[in-house]
């Protein structure tokens, strides 16, 4: 059974940072690509950020120059870094793994922006 389990959220000042990490049961070399989305209340889930198994790395306009997506293999983690927050950014952040053709989510951990 694949489980991604997302930590590391929690409540910053806007200009503050905050790092998350995505932990799964089992090599995460086995994903063709790991994504990082994020769900605000009343509003789609997006794409914020994703890492590809061969190092492609992509990010939304948004978070472009704020937010670093990596990995750790010997971990089986991947990690969002997330810096100069946006109280635009207060969101539920959740991890995905592509397993083609499954798509596997974490539970997802609250991001909060407020002073």
């Amino acid at each position: 059974q694949v489980q991604l389990v997302e930590s590391g959220g929690g409540l910053v000042q806007p200009g503050g940072s905050l790092r998350l990490s995505c932990a799964a049961s089992g090599s995460i070399l086995r994903f063709y690509v790991m994504g990082w989305y994020r769900q605000a209340p009343g509003k789609q889930r997006e794409l914020v950020a994703s890492i590809s198994s061969g190092g492609e790395i992509n990010y939304a306009d948004s978070v472009k120059g704020r937010f670093t997506t990596s990995r750790d293999n010997a971990k089986n983690t991947v990690f969002l870094q997330m810096n100069s927050l946006k109280p635009e950014d207060t969101a539920v952040y959740y991890c995905k793994g592509r397993m083609p053709p499954y798509n596997y989510w974490g539970q997802g951990t609250q991001v909060t922006v407020s002073s």
